[in-house]
């Protein structure tokens, strides 16, 4: 495969920090940073820049703490550091892989990872390097999701993709109603309109104002990145809907 079989030369992958848990109910099982790394490392070889962003859930939810009591803006920069936790995680299985890559922070913690500098990230795609952009966008109130789309817009990613824990979205939770179904594809307005559970609105806004489609797929079947970057269908599309 060569560059010229990808309709998507540069992606934004937005990763759940809940699905590095695996089985587990807390952490990082390290066979998913190895099968991430392993999906990730077929584009990398194809020559597809990645930019990555992942949440910290598995280790730290701000939003829940807020909700028990706690500081919201306290709370919010405790979930920015378990997102450098899960990027420095899946940095070392990236390298394990052979990949070149750099963690990049939103908040500065120079004695592990670099400061995000918008131009410095897109040097370092076009070298080929993984990039993991971590702490979200360094303030408080804004989720990775919205993190996820800034961050694809600012280094003019081709597409950001969401993988999740389930091949789409769906009208209801497919774990919950069996009766739900799933959409091949969604106009950004009608993701709002429906409060679908794609990402938040602010990202979905984001998104829609820079005109970067979106995809939604599950994280754990095989082959599902390259097939998206191929232009195949894989999951949900998102987009403004004019073909």
């Amino acid at each position: 495969m060569t560059a010229d079989d990808l309709k998507y030369k540069r992606i934004l992958l937005k990763l759940s920090g809940e699905a590095l848990m695996g089985d587990q109910s807390f952490g990082i099982d390290p066979a998913i940073v190895t099968q991430i790394a392993r999906e990730v490392g077929i584009l990398n070889k194809a020559g597809v820049q990645v930019a990555i962003v992942i949440g910290g859930g598995n280790i730290f939810r701000g939003v829940s703490l807020s909700a028990a009591g706690m500081d919201r803006t306290s709370a919010d920069h405790m979930g920015m550091l378990a997102t450098v936790i899960n990027s420095l995680a899946i940095q070392d299985g990236l390298e394990h892989a052979g990949m070149q890559v750099r963690v990049m922070s939103a908040l500065p913690i120079h004695q592990v990872c670099e400061d995000y500098i918008r131009r410095r990230a897109i040097r370092h795609l076009e070298k080929g390097r993984v990039v993991i952009f971590a702490a979200g966008t360094g303030n408080p109130f804004f989720t990775t999701d919205t993190a996820a789309s800034l961050r694809g817009v600012e280094i003019n990613a081709d597409i950001v993709i969401k993988a999740t824990k389930v091949d789409g979205v769906y009208s209801a939770d497919p774990t919950k109603d069996p009766a739900a179904t799933k959409y091949e594809h969604l106009v950004y307005d009608d993701v709002i309109r429906n409060k679908l559970a794609v990402m938040d609105t602010t990202a979905i806004v984001l998104c829609r104002d820079n005109d970067i489609p979106l995809r939604v797929c599950n994280m754990n079947k095989e082959g599902a990145l390259l097939r998206i970057v191929r232009g195949e269908a894989e999951g949900t599309l998102v987009d403004r809907g004019e073909h």
